[in-house]
Protein backbone atom coordinates (compact mmCIF):
# COMPACT_ATOMS: atom_id res chain seq x y z
CA UNK A 1 0.00 0.00 0.00
CA UNK A 2 1.05 3.36 -1.52
CA UNK A 3 1.51 6.17 1.16
CA UNK A 4 -1.29 8.01 -0.43
CA UNK A 5 -3.44 5.27 -0.13
CA UNK A 6 -2.84 4.95 3.24
CA UNK A 7 -2.93 8.93 3.89
CA UNK A 8 -6.58 8.27 2.35
CA UNK A 9 -7.77 5.41 4.36
CA UNK A 10 -6.63 6.80 7.33
CA UNK A 11 -8.57 10.14 6.73
CA UNK A 12 -11.77 8.31 5.67
CA UNK A 13 -12.06 6.70 8.46
CA UNK A 14 -10.44 9.31 11.10
CA UNK A 15 -14.11 10.19 11.93
CA UNK A 16 -15.94 6.81 12.17
CA UNK A 17 -15.39 3.63 11.90
CA UNK A 18 -15.63 1.58 8.35
CA UNK A 19 -19.50 -0.53 8.19
CA UNK A 20 -18.99 -4.18 8.37
CA UNK A 21 -20.64 -6.60 5.91
CA UNK A 22 -23.77 -6.58 8.69
CA UNK A 23 -23.82 -3.33 8.79
CA UNK A 24 -23.83 -2.89 5.19
CA UNK A 25 -26.74 -5.18 5.34
CA UNK A 26 -28.89 -3.03 7.24
CA UNK A 27 -28.20 -0.07 5.91
CA UNK A 28 -28.89 -1.27 1.95
CA UNK A 29 -32.20 -2.41 4.05
CA UNK A 30 -32.60 1.05 5.03
CA UNK A 31 -32.44 2.71 2.02
CA UNK A 32 -34.69 0.03 0.36
CA UNK A 33 -37.63 0.93 3.20
CA UNK A 34 -36.83 5.03 3.28
CA UNK A 35 -37.30 4.51 -0.86
CA UNK A 36 -40.28 2.55 -0.41
CA UNK A 37 -42.12 5.01 1.68
CA UNK A 38 -41.00 7.91 -0.73
CA UNK A 39 -42.46 6.14 -3.69
CA UNK A 40 -45.78 5.06 -1.56
CA UNK A 41 -46.45 8.58 -0.28
CA UNK A 42 -45.81 10.34 -4.07
CA UNK A 43 -48.40 7.32 -5.22
CA UNK A 44 -50.96 8.08 -2.60
CA UNK A 45 -50.75 11.99 -3.67
CA UNK A 46 -50.71 11.25 -7.46
CA UNK A 47 -53.93 8.90 -6.73
CA UNK A 48 -55.56 11.73 -4.70
CA UNK A 49 -54.58 14.20 -7.71
CA UNK A 50 -56.18 12.07 -10.36
CA UNK A 51 -59.39 10.68 -8.32
CA UNK A 52 -59.64 14.80 -7.91
CA UNK A 53 -59.53 15.22 -11.39
CA UNK A 54 -56.68 17.60 -11.60
CA UNK A 55 -55.01 16.49 -14.71
CA UNK A 56 -58.30 16.98 -16.73
CA UNK A 57 -58.11 19.38 -19.71
CA UNK A 58 -60.66 21.85 -18.40
CA UNK A 59 -58.53 22.78 -15.60
CA UNK A 60 -55.13 23.02 -17.60
CA UNK A 61 -56.54 24.58 -21.04
CA UNK A 62 -56.93 27.95 -18.81
CA UNK A 63 -53.21 28.44 -18.66
CA UNK A 64 -52.52 28.17 -22.31
CA UNK A 65 -54.22 31.97 -22.42
CA UNK A 66 -51.91 34.68 -23.02
CA UNK A 67 -53.26 37.09 -20.29
CA UNK A 68 -52.94 34.24 -17.53
CA UNK A 69 -49.41 33.83 -18.78
CA UNK A 70 -48.70 37.51 -18.98
CA UNK A 71 -49.81 37.85 -15.26
CA UNK A 72 -47.72 35.01 -14.12
CA UNK A 73 -44.64 36.83 -15.87
CA UNK A 74 -45.78 39.82 -14.15
CA UNK A 75 -45.67 38.27 -11.13
CA UNK A 76 -42.64 36.57 -11.70
CA UNK A 77 -41.02 39.38 -12.46
CA UNK A 78 -41.94 41.50 -9.74
CA UNK A 79 -40.39 38.14 -7.41
CA UNK A 80 -37.31 38.84 -8.95
CA UNK A 81 -37.04 42.51 -8.83
CA UNK A 82 -38.19 42.39 -4.83
CA UNK A 83 -35.32 39.32 -4.13
CA UNK A 84 -32.42 41.29 -6.22
CA UNK A 85 -33.41 44.94 -4.18
CA UNK A 86 -33.51 42.74 -0.94
CA UNK A 87 -30.53 40.70 -1.21
CA UNK A 88 -28.40 43.48 -2.24
CA UNK A 89 -29.80 45.55 0.39
CA UNK A 90 -29.32 42.79 3.03
CA UNK A 91 -25.47 42.44 2.44
CA UNK A 92 -24.76 45.85 2.78
CA UNK A 93 -26.88 45.94 5.66
CA UNK A 94 -25.28 43.04 7.26
CA UNK A 95 -21.77 44.38 6.59
CA UNK A 96 -22.69 47.38 8.25
CA UNK A 97 -23.94 45.76 10.99
CA UNK A 98 -20.87 43.62 11.10
CA UNK A 99 -18.18 46.23 11.15
CA UNK A 100 -20.24 47.72 14.17
CA UNK A 101 -20.08 44.74 16.03
CA UNK A 102 -16.41 44.41 15.46
CA UNK A 103 -15.76 47.96 16.22
CA UNK A 104 -13.74 49.06 19.37
CA UNK A 105 -15.74 51.80 20.06
CA UNK A 106 -17.76 50.50 22.80
CA UNK A 107 -21.42 52.89 21.88
CA UNK A 108 -21.09 51.86 18.19
CA UNK A 109 -20.57 47.88 19.20
CA UNK A 110 -23.47 48.03 21.69
CA UNK A 111 -25.82 50.18 19.28
CA UNK A 112 -25.05 47.28 16.21
CA UNK A 113 -25.60 44.25 18.69
CA UNK A 114 -28.73 45.86 19.86
CA UNK A 115 -29.86 46.62 15.62
CA UNK A 116 -29.05 43.00 15.08
CA UNK A 117 -30.71 41.49 18.15
CA UNK A 118 -34.15 43.24 17.99
CA UNK A 119 -34.27 42.91 14.12
CA UNK A 120 -33.06 38.52 14.22
CA UNK A 121 -35.72 38.71 17.02
CA UNK A 122 -38.53 40.66 15.33
CA UNK A 123 -40.99 38.40 12.87
CA UNK A 124 -40.61 39.43 9.71
CA UNK A 125 -44.15 39.09 8.44
CA UNK A 126 -44.79 41.82 11.89
CA UNK A 127 -42.19 44.31 10.35
CA UNK A 128 -43.44 44.39 6.78
CA UNK A 129 -46.91 44.81 8.08
CA UNK A 130 -45.45 47.82 10.33
CA UNK A 131 -43.93 49.30 7.44
CA UNK A 132 -47.00 49.05 5.25
CA UNK A 133 -49.72 49.83 7.50
CA UNK A 134 -48.07 52.24 10.43
CA UNK A 135 -45.25 54.33 8.28
CA UNK A 136 -47.63 54.06 4.90
CA UNK A 137 -44.89 52.69 2.69
CA UNK A 138 -45.73 51.95 -0.63
CA UNK A 139 -45.96 47.58 -1.10
CA UNK A 140 -42.76 47.20 -2.67
CA UNK A 141 -40.67 48.93 -0.76
CA UNK A 142 -42.02 48.02 2.35
CA UNK A 143 -41.72 44.20 1.60
CA UNK A 144 -37.95 44.82 0.58
CA UNK A 145 -37.35 46.90 3.82
CA UNK A 146 -38.88 44.30 5.83
CA UNK A 147 -36.52 41.27 4.50
CA UNK A 148 -33.65 43.71 4.69
CA UNK A 149 -33.80 44.48 8.05
CA UNK A 150 -34.25 40.57 8.73
CA UNK A 151 -31.84 38.95 6.26
CA UNK A 152 -29.44 42.00 7.01
CA UNK A 153 -29.36 41.13 10.67
CA UNK A 154 -28.85 37.85 10.23
CA UNK A 155 -26.50 37.96 7.64
CA UNK A 156 -24.58 40.34 10.13
CA UNK A 157 -24.11 37.30 12.28
CA UNK A 158 -22.75 35.32 9.91
CA UNK A 159 -20.21 38.09 8.18
CA UNK A 160 -18.67 38.39 12.00
CA UNK A 161 -18.71 35.23 12.49
CA UNK A 162 -16.77 34.40 9.67
CA UNK A 163 -14.05 37.04 10.13
CA UNK A 164 -13.52 36.11 13.81
CA UNK A 165 -13.40 32.46 12.49
CA UNK A 166 -9.81 33.61 10.63
CA UNK A 167 -6.42 32.43 12.70
CA UNK A 168 -5.69 35.03 14.80
CA UNK A 169 -1.97 34.56 13.69
CA UNK A 170 -2.83 36.37 10.51
CA UNK A 171 -4.50 39.67 11.78
CA UNK A 172 -1.22 39.52 14.20
CA UNK A 173 0.55 38.68 11.46
CA UNK A 174 -0.64 41.81 9.29
CA UNK A 175 -0.51 44.29 12.45
CA UNK A 176 3.10 43.75 12.74
CA UNK A 177 3.77 44.58 9.37
CA UNK A 178 2.40 47.87 10.15
CA UNK A 179 -1.01 47.27 8.29
CA UNK A 180 -3.93 49.59 8.89
CA UNK A 181 -6.95 48.36 10.44
CA UNK A 182 -8.79 48.84 7.27
CA UNK A 183 -5.86 47.13 5.21
CA UNK A 184 -6.11 44.03 8.00
CA UNK A 185 -9.82 43.85 6.95
CA UNK A 186 -9.96 44.05 3.15
CA UNK A 187 -6.82 42.39 2.09
CA UNK A 188 -6.82 39.76 5.16
CA UNK A 189 -9.59 38.61 6.74
CA UNK A 190 -12.16 39.04 4.55
CA UNK A 191 -10.71 36.91 1.51
CA UNK A 192 -9.88 33.96 3.87
CA UNK A 193 -13.41 34.30 5.57
CA UNK A 194 -15.05 34.37 1.88
CA UNK A 195 -15.26 30.46 1.95
CA UNK A 196 -16.42 29.75 5.40
CA UNK A 197 -18.94 32.91 4.64
CA UNK A 198 -20.34 32.26 0.87
CA UNK A 199 -22.95 29.05 1.47
CA UNK A 200 -24.13 30.47 4.57
CA UNK A 201 -24.93 33.86 3.26
CA UNK A 202 -26.42 32.01 -0.56
CA UNK A 203 -28.35 29.96 2.14
CA UNK A 204 -29.61 32.79 3.75
CA UNK A 205 -30.43 34.59 0.56
CA UNK A 206 -32.35 31.44 -0.32
CA UNK A 207 -34.96 32.43 2.79
CA UNK A 208 -35.06 35.81 1.29
CA UNK A 209 -36.59 34.36 -1.94
CA UNK A 210 -38.88 32.19 -0.50
CA UNK A 211 -40.24 35.02 1.86
CA UNK A 212 -41.19 36.95 -0.64
CA UNK A 213 -44.45 35.37 -1.21
CA UNK A 214 -45.36 37.67 1.81
CA UNK A 215 -45.35 40.19 -0.29
CA UNK A 216 -48.87 39.18 -1.73
CA UNK A 217 -50.56 40.27 2.49
CA UNK A 218 -49.98 43.69 1.51
CA UNK A 219 -51.44 43.64 -2.22
CA UNK A 220 -47.40 43.15 -3.89
CA UNK A 221 -48.50 41.83 -6.99
CA UNK A 222 -45.91 39.05 -6.53
CA UNK A 223 -45.85 35.43 -8.22
CA UNK A 224 -48.08 34.67 -5.46
CA UNK A 225 -50.45 36.90 -5.53
CA UNK A 226 -50.67 36.47 -9.26
CA UNK A 227 -51.38 32.32 -8.88
CA UNK A 228 -54.40 33.49 -6.05
CA UNK A 229 -55.95 36.21 -8.42
CA UNK A 230 -55.70 33.49 -11.54
CA UNK A 231 -57.09 30.74 -8.88
CA UNK A 232 -59.68 33.23 -7.51
CA UNK A 233 -61.23 33.58 -11.51
CA UNK A 234 -61.39 30.09 -12.55
CA UNK A 235 -64.70 28.31 -12.25
CA UNK A 236 -64.25 25.08 -11.16
CA UNK A 237 -63.37 22.60 -7.91
CA UNK A 238 -60.33 23.19 -6.14
CA UNK A 239 -58.93 25.77 -8.49
CA UNK A 240 -55.41 26.31 -6.41
CA UNK A 241 -54.34 22.85 -6.79
CA UNK A 242 -52.95 23.52 -10.61
CA UNK A 243 -52.07 27.11 -9.54
CA UNK A 244 -49.68 25.33 -7.32
CA UNK A 245 -48.56 22.89 -9.17
CA UNK A 246 -47.40 25.33 -11.57
CA UNK A 247 -46.06 28.02 -9.23
CA UNK A 248 -44.70 25.27 -6.86
CA UNK A 249 -41.84 23.93 -8.95
CA UNK A 250 -40.34 27.31 -10.26
CA UNK A 251 -40.25 28.54 -6.67
CA UNK A 252 -38.21 25.36 -6.11
CA UNK A 253 -36.75 25.61 -9.33
CA UNK A 254 -35.00 29.10 -8.52
CA UNK A 255 -34.19 28.21 -4.84
CA UNK A 256 -32.26 24.67 -6.16
CA UNK A 257 -30.27 27.29 -8.81
CA UNK A 258 -29.30 29.44 -5.79
CA UNK A 259 -27.76 26.41 -4.11
CA UNK A 260 -26.14 25.18 -7.22
CA UNK A 261 -24.42 28.97 -7.40
CA UNK A 262 -23.82 28.73 -3.93
CA UNK A 263 -22.05 24.95 -4.82
CA UNK A 264 -20.00 26.23 -7.73
CA UNK A 265 -18.99 29.98 -6.33
CA UNK A 266 -17.35 28.06 -3.13
CA UNK A 267 -15.35 25.12 -5.26
CA UNK A 268 -14.50 28.22 -7.21
CA UNK A 269 -13.28 30.03 -4.13
CA UNK A 270 -11.84 27.12 -3.08
CA UNK A 271 -8.91 26.68 -5.66
CA UNK A 272 -8.42 30.27 -5.83
CA UNK A 273 -5.18 31.60 -4.31
CA UNK A 274 -6.98 34.84 -3.11
CA UNK A 275 -8.65 33.04 -0.64
CA UNK A 276 -6.40 30.55 0.47
CA UNK A 277 -4.41 31.39 3.91
CA UNK A 278 -1.32 33.37 3.31
CA UNK A 279 1.53 32.27 5.92
CA UNK A 280 3.04 35.30 6.51
CA UNK A 281 6.46 35.56 7.29
CA UNK A 282 7.46 37.75 9.74
CA UNK A 283 10.76 39.53 11.20
CA UNK A 284 10.27 41.49 14.89
CA UNK A 285 12.65 43.70 13.33
CA UNK A 286 10.70 45.16 10.49
CA UNK A 287 7.78 45.93 12.75
CA UNK A 288 8.33 49.63 13.42
CA UNK A 289 7.53 51.88 16.24
CA UNK A 290 4.07 52.70 14.39
CA UNK A 291 2.38 49.37 13.86
CA UNK A 292 -0.57 48.63 15.50
CA UNK A 293 -1.18 46.38 17.93
CA UNK A 294 -3.23 43.38 17.68
CA UNK A 295 -6.53 44.02 18.84
CA UNK A 296 -10.18 43.92 17.11
CA UNK A 297 -11.16 45.27 13.77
Amino acid sequence: MTAHALRGDLESTALYDLPGPRAQRRHFLYGIASTAVILGLLGWLLHLLFDTDQFTAAKWTPFEYKGIQELLLKGLWNTLKAFAYASVLSVVLGAVLATGRLSVHRPLRWLSTLCVEFFRAMPVLVMIFFIFVALKVQPLPALVAGLTLYNGSVLAEVFRTGINSVERGQREAAYALGMRKTQVMTHVLAPQAVRAMLPTIISQLVVALKDTSLGYLITYEEFLHAGKLIASNLDYDLPFIPVVMIISPIYIGMCMLLSWLATWVARRERHSPKTKAVDIGIDLDVAGPGAAPPGRI
